[in-house]
């Protein structure tokens, strides 16, 4: 088992209580850093380190909802898999579609998995949490 060490943490996600209780889930993270974007656009922005995100650092995991304004989750998820820079960098979709077709299509893309989200408030925070320790103490990350 890996040292755990601080991760920085992308969520892409437009709605803003799936944000609040994905905060929640980190708040007793110590050290590791959830950054927020809402839609596709900013996120790539955060990524390339474009406009208001110049300088923002480099993720560790990212955790992408699939229906985004702008581009959507599945455009995200192509262009990072696509570039060599960014493409290591493990990618959680975490939605609320359980449809088989956005599962297989999330793979192909090269999604590192593949999470629905749980509607209850207790669930979700625990998947969350797992989905946290997981990337945190057992899979081990490349170096920044």
């Amino acid at each position: 088992m890996n040292t755990p060490r601080p991760i920085e943490v992308l969520l892409v996600e437009d709605d803003p209580g799936d944000v609040l209780m994905t905060r929640e889930a980190f708040e007793d993270k110590i050290g590791n850093t959830l950054h927020v974007v809402q839609d596709g656009e900013e996120a790539l922005d955060f990524l390339y380190q474009r406009g208001a995100h110049a300088g923002a650092p480099r993720p560790d995991l990212i955790l992408l909802d699939l229906n985004l304004p702008k581009y959507d989750g599945r455009q995200v998820l192509e262009q990072v898999k696509s570039d060599s820079e960014l493409s290591t960098i493990p990618v959680v979709v975490l939605t609320t579609s359980a449809a088989e077709e956005d599962i297989l299509r999330s793979y192909k893309l090269h999604a590192n998995a593949y999470v629905t989200k749980p509607v209850d408030l207790d669930a979700f925070i625990s998947a969350i949490r797992q989905i946290d320790e997981f990337f945190l103490t057992v899979v081990r990350l490349p170096n920044r």
